[in-house]
């Protein structure tokens, strides 16, 4: 922490379980842990402490673990409660087309390249959908979203993938969170 240098400099500082009582110091600054900050009896997973500015005694708190389906389902559940975007939220989301209405190069479920990725997983192979889905992504590319519905596959394996077709000159990125292959890749993408 660099002799307390670079602490001195967190506005917000986060400690979890330690296994020492000194490390409580360590982590939130010299004697939190005689004022009441005891980090090493945080007894659930999750649980930590939290140290800001506006706070004169100890915080406790909780992380959750989230995953993609339970973001999935609770962005389903209450997307008919979002309100509408203003002009410049829309025109930004307008470039790389994620949550963005139907236009001539999105199909009319917001997908883009007209829906190619309909009924494609059922069976079919995550990788070989995600190049198909690449050499038909229009111009702007297709937003990563659209690829994992598609594929049936998370996050984080469409960004290696990607970045694997990247490296090998296989994909590109037109616009921020948007894929599509090189023109000059045809059907080898």
């Amino acid at each position: 922490m660099g002799q307390g240098a670079v602490r001195s400099q967190m506005d917000v500082r986060i400690c979890f379980r330690v296994r020492e009582r000194k490390d409580v110091d360590l982590i939130l600054g010299q004697g939190m842990l005689a004022a009441g900050w005891h980090a090493h009896t945080l007894n659930a997973p999750g649980k930590f402490l939290i140290a800001a500015a506006d706070y004169d005694t100890p915080r406790r708190a909780r992380a959750y673990l989230l995953s993609d389906q339970g973001v999935a389902a609770a962005a389903s559940r209450y997307a008919d409660l979002r309100p509408p975007l203003d002009q410049p939220s829309a025109a930004a989301l307008g470039a790389s087309g994620a949550d963005f209405p139907a236009s001539p190069d999105r199909g009319q479920d917001g997908s883009g390249a007209a829906g190619w990725h309909r009924g494609k997983r059922q069976g079919g192979d995550p990788g070989a959908i995600l190049r198909e889905g690449l050499r038909s992504a229009p111009d702007a590319g297709l937003p990563v979203a659209d690829l994992m519905r598609a594929t049936g596959m998370g996050r984080s394996w469409v960004y290696y993938r990607l970045a694997d077709l990247a490296a090998a000159g296989l994909a590109i990125q037109p616009t921020r969170g948007c894929w599509r292959a090189p023109p000059e890749a045809g059907s080898d993408a």
